[in-house]
Parts: C-alpha cells; structure tokens; sequence
C-alpha cells in the first residue's frame, strides 16, 4: 500500500505536493487568532473572528474540512482562499478595517456643485473614495458654448469640465496624494486630457501646501500672482451662495461647502511652475505623481461597441491610451489605473452578464497585446489595469466576480508568466441603472439592496450603488443618502457579511462559476473566429450581439414572461403608472453662464502661450512622440476643445463603419 502512495505521490507536480502538505499550516493560520500578510513591505494585522452579539466568534475566513487529497488540489487549484492564486474568492486576504468599499457616482452642473456633493457623500467617511461623471458635453471633448447643439446640455447628466482651473475647484478640499483619497473618473475619449487636468490640479495642490509650510515664500508668490494678473483677468470660484468670489485676493471665506478646507484653489489660473523654482517643483511633481490614487476609465473598446462616446480614430485612441501608460511607467505612477475596462455600459446597451463579462475580458487582453507590442513588460502595466461591472439581477451576477478573476489569473500567470500583482484583477462594480424603473419607484431600492448583496458577497473591490428615483431624475441628497445606506447597513449591520468568503462551499456557487466560465470561454472562441476584439468590431459583431440581447430583454419584459413587480405584474390599484418627478435636477442658466465666462476668461489669460502649446502637441503627434508627455504641459495654458480639435487635425476623428 505504501509503495502504491509513493508511487502516485511521484506523479504530482512539485507545485501539487507543495499545496497537499501544506494543507494543514494552511488551516492551522487560518484558525489563529490574527492572520498577517504583507503589502508592498508593509506588514498588516488583522483579527480572524468578529464576535456576535450572542458571544459566537464568527471567523472572517472559513476554510473546507476535506481529508483527501484529490479534494483538497481541486479546491486549491480552482478556488483557494482569498488572496491567493487563482483569486476565485477575491484578490486579498482580508478585507481592510474601517474602510467600506464606497464608492459614490456623483456629477452635475458646474465643478463647485459636484465637489458640495463629494463633501456631502464623504462626511464621516474614512478614506474619501470619489466616483466622478461627466456632462455630455465633456465626454465628447468639447468646450461649454452658447452654440444651441452644446448650450443646453452643459452640466447635465454629469459635472461640466473643460480647462485645469475646473478641475482644481471640482476637487478642492480633498489632498489627492493622500493614501486615503483616491478618484474615479468616467471619461473615455478625451481620457488623457482629463488625465491631464487631474494631475496637475494634484501637484499644483502639494505646491500649496509646500508654499504654506515656508512662510519666505509666501510673499514671493503673491507678488508673481498680482503681476500675472493685473490685467483684471482673474479665475474665480462660484461660492455656496452661488456668487462668484476670487480665490487669490482671500475671498473663500464662507464661500466653500462644509468640509472643504480650500485646497487646490490657491493657485487657479496658474502653476507650481510658474510661482516655485524649477528644482524644487520637479520634486514636487515626481512625488504627487507617486503618492496620487485613482482610476480613470479610457476604455475605447468598449466605446465603439456600446457606450458611443468614441471622439478620435480607434488607432490614435489606442495609442494616447499607450502613451498613458508609458507615461506611469516612466514616472512611477504605481498608485492609479491607467484603464477600468468596463462591462457596465455593455450591459446597460443590453447585453447580458455572460457577454458582459466576456466582451469585457476580451477587451482587456487586447490591451495587454497591444501594450506588449509597443514593448512593455507584463509586470510594468497589468496592475495599472482595473475592470468595471453591472450588477443585475441574474444569477450569473453572483459569481462575475469570481469568473472574472479566475479566468484573468491563469490568462497572466500561464500565458504571460506574470507576477502576482498582476494576475489580481480588481474590479468596480455598480448596481444596474437599467433594473431601475420609472413605475412604482421604492421598489428600486429593494433591487438595489439584492444586487449589492451579490457584489459583496462575491468580494469586490468598491461599490456604487444606484439611487431608487435615477430612473426618473438625476439623484436628490436624500436619495443618495438611501443608497450609500443601503451598502453601510449590509457591511456593518448583516451578520453574514463578516465572512469574506460566504459564498465558497456553495454547491450552486460552485456549479454557477463553472457555467458561467464555460459560457465566457465559448465566447472567446466565437470573437476569435472574427479576427479578435477589433477584428469582430469591424463587423460590428459586439454591438450587433448586444442589441439581440437588448431586444430580447424588451421581449420578455413587456410579454410578461420575465416577471418586473411593479412594472408588469403585482400592480398597484392605480396600475402603477410611470412616475413624474416633481423636480428635474438640471443645471441652472447660471451655472452654464459661469462656465463659459470662465472659459473665455481662462482663454483670454493664456492667450499668448496657448497656440504655441498646441502647436507642440501636434508637432509631438505628427513625429510619434509620448503626446500624454505633452499633453501634461499643454493642459495647464488650453481648454479641452482647444486640445480635442488640434488632436483631431493629426489623429483623424472617429467615424463609425456602416
């Protein structure tokens, strides 16, 4: 018997022997008291139980109590704890204390009314964790105007963005190179000018900061404010009371919202460059670009298949978004994701969870080829990389999380022999806007409450969750209020969400991931029949697909034969009619004044730099420079149509196959 046990142990793999007879320490850490792990060379601690108000010690982590050996190499190779490869059960060990995975969408009128509403969202929370939407009018790269086709939509449905100084004020108030600060931003096409704006918006702040703390210089610096600016052309900042107010002559006080201490808007209207000595802004810079946290999506792929805010040719987009992250690479910027390759948009266009996840997915390893191809190592950008989902109502939408990363985990690690920073796929995941609906609109919390129970229970990274009246209007105080509830109360209140790992054990989870992975994989295999991601856009397999599924939807919805309470069935005596909203939230007539005031007043400051940074950028273009480089100098004197429309006349503007 013994010789035939050494004889099938001689078999395993050193990696499968490795894994059986370190099974019992592996239980053994598990059952302590605390369990450590180490980030980045930093040692983190943390308790194994949390205590019931009964006394029972409910263990964060729970591992199975198999014997066998075959049991326990299956469960390691396709599940394992959470942390460990292949990430099924989610991409750290332990869940970090004192810090919920919020993270709030919130985007209207002008930059000051959006950074009121990110204090407001942020009170009492610990890290302040910002989700940022634009207008429509910034998504597609263009300045706010009084031309009709662009007036009226300035400041609705998203946050109006269009030079630096904008971007300083939306904000203000939060230190962006705080390790718990961290923004999200939901722009694609004119990603790396937004970009731009960030991260000078995030150094001019630590060049305040380093102003105020050498009290030699502040005197120097005013004197250079007053000199540039004794043409009366000053940027100002619209206060609580909706009057516009100067910054740089002292005039913030009781302008700004509770919480916000002014940073950031001590140098509108110009740089750290311009008022510090070129040795020290250099520091300055290297550091903030260092320390500064955050995602910006700059997912193009998925703009052409579902989300249609494409502004440059798919070539010219796909290589600002390399220049982005050749950019980090090179100025160490390990902190922020160069893309959120996002799902969400293709499953509020329709799709289902099964496309959703594998259009997305397919996405993503395009971008890893395609970052390769212009020589850059694996372990250099894939954690740069980040994943955004929706999360309905579907089974499916249970495990997507755990497909997803287990499918990217052995994809790095076997294919690209990637470390294990980058088999981790972390992902954002935002309850369904599409599952809210306009009748009988109370009952969208109930949706959103089981949609945010899947997401944490399937261990994701950070959460949106969708305000009840979205369906109707953009979200009230009071409604974003309900909807940051939702998710507080089931990661502090529910019992069950003390374990991280809930759904590991699950003979449905189990067989659900299987299904789901399989129907992924399948899909695959039909997008690589087609030439690949781009090769399947050309044929607009993608968006043809995800209309079919969007149809079929519809289909079944107003059958009758996919049951909506509410909506097609247990009606109200009243047959719960759509919902009027008693007030539409738009931007005022004086905020979309505001912002073009303080456009022509920003071009008119910058006038005699502006052509010539432009001038530069193109130059950069035409002889394949690092246009993010550029861009990054450009940004601080031209407003984003400036930039959009020089970038156009050398980088083709995006038409749509037919």
């Amino acid at each position: 018997m013994q010789n035939q046990i050494d004889f099938y142990t001689e078999q395993l793999t050193p990696v499968a022997r490795k894994l059986i007879s370190n099974w019992p320490n592996k239980i053994a850490e598990y059952k302590k008291e605390f369990y450590e792990y180490t980030v980045r060379d930093k040692v983190i601690k943390l308790p194994m139980v949390t205590k019931s108000l009964s006394g029972t010690k409910i263990p964060k982590v729970v591992l199975p109590k198999y014997k066998d050996w075959g049991d326990i190499l299956q469960w390691q190779s396709q599940e394992n704890v959470p942390g460990s490869f292949p990430f099924t059960a989610g991409v750290f060990p332990l869940k970090r204390e004192g810090e919920d995975p919020t993270r709030m969408f919130a985007g209207e009128g002008g930059p000051e009314r959006t950074n009121k509403r990110f204090h407001y969202v942020s009170v009492d929370q610990p890290a302040k964790r910002l989700s940022t939407a634009f207008d429509s009018v910034t998504l597609y790269g263009e300045d706010p105007d009084p031309r009709p086709d662009i007036y009226g939509k300035v400041g609705n449905s998203g946050v109006s963005i269009a030079t630096v100084d904008d971007a300083k004020k939306l904000y203000s108030g939060f230190d962006l190179c705080d390790p718990k600060t961290s923004v999200s931003m939901t722009i694609n096409g004119p990603a790396p000018m937004l970009l731009a704006f960030f991260m000078n918006a995030a150094i001019d702040q630590q060049c305040e900061k380093y102003i105020l703390q050498n009290n030699d210089l502040k005197d120097k610096v005013n004197k250079i404010i007053e000199e540039k600016y004794k043409n009366g052309i000053l940027p100002f900042y619209t206060g609580t009371d909706g009057k516009p107010v100067t910054p740089n002559k002292g005039g913030l006080k009781g302008a700004l919202p509770q919480g916000n201490d002014g940073l950031g808007l001590r140098l509108l209207g110009l740089s750290g460059a311009d008022v510090l000595p070129a040795d020290v802004y250099k520091k300055i810079k290297a550091d903030a670009l260092s320390q500064v946290r955050g995602t910006v999506q700059a997912d193009i792929l998925k703009e052409d298949q579902a989300q249609n805010t494409c502004i440059f040719s798919t070539e010219f987009a796909l290589k600002l978004m390399g220049d982005v992250q050749e950019y980090f690479i090179k100025q160490n910027v390990r902190n922020f994701y160069s893309v959120s390759i996002s799902g969400y948009h293709i499953a509020e266009a329709g799709a289902n969870p099964i496309t959703q996840l594998a259009f997305t997915l397919a996405n993503g390893f395009t971008y890893v080829e395609y970052y390769l191809s212009r020589g850059m190592s694996i372990d250099d950008f894939a954690p740069n990389l980040s994943f955004f989902f929706s999360n309905g109502m579907d089974a499916e939408y249970s495990v997507i999380g755990r497909v997803a990363r287990r499918i990217w985990a052995k994809a790095m690690k076997y294919k690209y022999k990637a470390n294990k920073r980058s088999q981790m796929l972390k992902y954002h995941i935002q309850t369904s806007g599409r599952s809210l609906h306009a009748q009988e609109i109370d009952f969208n919390d109930i949706r959103t409450t089981l949609q945010a129970l899947y997401a944490i229970y399937d261990n994701c990274n950070s959460l949106h969750t969708n305000a009840y009246d979205e369906a109707i209007t953009t979200p009230t105080e009071e409604s974003v209020r309900r909807a940051m509830a939702i998710q507080l109360i089931i990661n502090r209140e529910l019992g069950t969400a003390k374990t991280e790992n809930f759904n590991q054990g699950s003979f449905a989870i189990e067989e659900l991931t299987e299904l789901v992975e399989e129907a992924v994989l399948a899909e695959f295999d039909r997008i690589t029949e087609r030439g690949g991601v781009l090769g399947a856009m050309e044929r607009m397999y993608q968006r043809n697909k995800i209309q079919e599924e969007s149809l079929y939807y519809e289909h079944q919805k107003h059958s009758g034969e996919l049951p909506l309470i509410g909506v097609n069935t247990f009606l109200s005596k009243k047959g719960s009619p759509t919902i009027l909203p008693t007030e539409v939230i738009r931007s005022t007539t004086e905020e979309k004044e505001l912002q073009v005031e303080n456009l022509r007043a920003f071009w008119k400051r910058n006038e005699s730099k502006s052509d010539e940074m432009l001038n530069r950028l193109k130059s950069v273009a035409i002889n394949n420079g690092n246009l993010f480089e550029e861009l990054m100098e450009t940004a601080r004197y031209c407003s984003l149509g400036q930039i959009t429309h020089a970038l156009y006349e050398v980088g083709g503007q995006y038409r749509r196959n037919m």
